[in-house]
């Protein structure tokens, strides 16, 4: 970018550190928490290309786990304090001595963890005190990082294990408190099991690799690709931000983080060009969600989505290209009709970098995404061996080539693996929650009563059960990052949705939609916030705009359940037309919502395009005449887009000046 883009950034930069920076810490906290992230980094990077066993030294996966755990329960008792404030300058004496338990009592559990798994029986004594002691850190960690929310509906879960047998008509499956006690908090089918695993060995990597790319600078360089590929045409500036944040949202994450880095350019950017506050922070925020399901990571849900189902990473790769085209067709149109509707510029030609500039400055952040998309598809790697090649090729890139001369550092490679262990902590304490609650499900018989519930109330109605659901999946997934809203209402709620008969992808994808919807529906909208927060307006009218620009990602999971051809699932003919209807009516959709086509829309002309576009979306091979249907709404979406263009001679001639050609 010019140095005039630089400029006029700059005050925002300083926004977007302070919304990064969310503890100020003493010198002894930072360094016990960097110690404790790097060591955590360090096991999983190991553990990936299986060092451990190269050099014959004989740890299990649990073992590796407990160890990360144990630095991860250090790192939430230093950091985190209890009173839930930001500020922590010092450690107080009551958070040495939980700190010091935590590890204490998991580097115990990781030395007889061996004779555990040989004699469960004989070591159910030294699994009870072990599990007396982390159960209720685990809730304590939680609490100190997730929030009372989860907390309350995690203890809910504990309580209802050891009480729930005195509820009448219960249906519950007991069984005796310390034995309960012992295998909760040390068995690999609980604490310790998949989502624990998954995490500490698999999401840390893709955590390290977005810690990486930050700091070679490749946000910056996603921002400025999307500066050439988009500048030039109406409503660039908020093109740019679509494009960007999709690029590297999908790697970082966390929709916040995305939002941090990319929209102290991409904001200011709209804002200068005409864009309003809120309709800035706004794109901004959906553009950073998106990049979650945005494939070949999806915020590393992918490789989550895949072990859990226990599919081929291409099957979820394919099953997400669709709905994630669909989403971002939807707010690329909304964002190129808004330019029109209030007559926004391209980007002055200053502003805008020739793509050969761009491409030669950072065209090897490329290669990380070639190297991650060819181990897994061509070498067959597991994803956290794909991941480590893929990260480390970030960090060979950088330090060969240098973006705009400047070469990562051995100090800044460092720092990327002490923040990645440091960052993953609460993600990490929401793993073992997940592992527990999914134990109590099974072990209390808790999952086929609610299985009986949702079938219950979705016996008359499959719509109103959907609706149901989403609005539990929204409010379970308020404020918490992409692995850990996707990991909790996989746990909770899609095996429901697979036992009443939707197909086990659809039922992934459909919590894993609304969990992520959560990050932009108010009024817990944490990613429109952060935007908010950058672009000065008020956040629940960001929240607002921010659903109306994401308004696909409320309807397409519903069809996906009716009818998976969207997620590539089913017989190529309703796969093609099921994909060419849905883009049509997104645009149909988007234009009613908008009020723009050709020209302003009134109230008629937006009620006929939404409707039009709705009765496109919905899928001909799931409903009764859905192919008359679909035609109806074509029709209706021709016929009064074709007046309209009639009614508005100039609207090509001004799209064609309007975007430089």
């Amino acid at each position: 970018m010019s140095d005039t883009s630089s400029t006029a950034a700059a005050p925002e930069n300083k926004k977007g550190a302070a919304l990064l920076e969310q503890w100020k810490e003493g010198p002894l906290v930072n360094v016990l928490c960097l110690t404790c992230g790097a060591l955590i980094t360090i096991i999983a990077l190991s553990w990936a290309i299986e060092l451990p066993l190269k050099v014959g030294f004989e740890w299990l996966d649990e073992q590796a786990m407990v160890a990360c755990y144990g630095l991860v329960l250090t790192i939430v008792f230093i950091r985190f304090p209890a009173s839930g404030g930001k500020n922590r300058p010092s450690i107080p004496w009551y958070d040495v001595i939980l700190a010091a338990l935590g590890f204490g009592t998991c580097s115990y559990l990781l030395w007889v963890y061996g004779d555990i798994e040989l004699n469960p029986f004989a070591m159910r004594p030294t699994m009870f005190w072990i599990s007396l002691v982390i159960l209720p850190m685990t809730v304590e960690a939680l609490r100190r990082t997730a929030g009372m929310s989860l907390t309350i509906i995690f203890s809910v879960f504990v309580v209802y294990a050891y009480l729930g047998h005195f509820l009448p008509e219960h249906g519950f499956l007991f069984q005796a408190p310390h034995r309960l006690t012992a295998e909760l908090g040390t068995n690999n089918a609980s604490l310790l099991g998949l989502p624990l695993k998954i995490i500490v060995l698999t999401v840390v990597l893709f955590i390290w690799m977005g810690q990486l790319l930050l700091h070679t600078g490749a946000s910056e360089w996603f921002t400025d690709l999307a500066a050439a590929m988009m500048g030039r045409s109406r409503g660039g500036s908020a093109k740019i931000a679509v494009v960007a944040s999709g690029f590297f949202g999908s790697i970082s994450g966390s929709a916040v983080a995305n939002v941090a880095s990319t929209g102290v350019i991409t904001i200011p950017l709209m804002q200068q060009a005409g864009y309003d506050r809120k309709s800035s922070g706004a794109i901004e925020a959906v553009a950073s969600t998106g990049g979650q399901i945005m494939p070949p990571i999806m915020g590393a849900a992918a490789f989550l989505m895949a072990e859990i189902l226990e599919l081929e990473y291409t099957e979820i790769i394919l099953a997400a290209l669709i709905p994630a085209a669909l989403y971002y067709l939807a707010v690329f149109v909304q964002v190129d009709l808004e330019a029109a509707k209030n007559k926004i510029a391209p980007l002055p030609k200053d502003r805008i970098p020739l793509i050969g500039k761009v491409m030669r400055e950072g065209w090897f952040f490329l290669l990380p995404y070639v190297i991650l998309v060819w181990t897994l598809f061509s070498l067959n790697l597991p994803p956290q061996e794909s991941a480590f090649w893929a990260a480390i090729s970030v960090a060979g890139v950088s330090l060969i080539f240098g973006y705009k001369g400047h070469r990562i550092s051995p100090k800044q490679i460092w720092d990327s693996i002490a923040g990645c262990g440091k960052s993953s902590a609460d993600i990490v304490a929401i793993g073992a929650m997940a592992g527990i609650i999914i134990s109590i499900l099974d072990r209390t018989g808790l999952g086929q009563s609610l299985t009986l519930l949702l079938a219950a109330v979705g016996e008359d109605s499959l719509f109103l059960l959907l609706v149901l659901t989403a609005i539990v999946s929204i409010l379970l997934g308020m404020g918490m990052p992409t692995s850990a809203i996707y990991l909790l209402l996989a746990t909770m709620i899609a095996p429901s949705l697979i036992k009443l008969g939707i197909h086990p992808i659809s039922a992934h994808m459909f919590v894993l939609y609304f969990g992520l919807m959560s990050m932009i529906t108010p009024p817990v909208a944490i990613a429109a916030f952060a935007a908010a927060n950058l672009s000065g307006a008020k956040p629940m009218e960001t929240g607002a705009t921010a659903v109306r620009l994401g308004w696909i990602a409320y309807v397409v999971p519903f069809i996906f359940v009716l009818s998976p051809a969207l997620l590539w699932q089913g017989e190529p003919m309703a796969i093609f037309t099921g994909a060419v209807t849905a883009f049509i009516g997104v645009w149909f959709g988007s234009c009613g919502l908008i009020g723009y086509m050709f020209g302003p829309q009134g109230t008629i002309g937006r009620v006929l395009l939404f409707v039009a576009g709705i009765l496109l979306l919905l899928p001909a091979d799931a409903i009764s005449n859905g192919l008359l249907i679909n035609g109806i709404g074509l029709a209706i979406g021709v016929i009064w887009g074709t007046k309209d263009y009639l009614a508005n001679p100039k609207s090509k001639k001004t799209a064609e000046v309007s975007s430089g050609e």
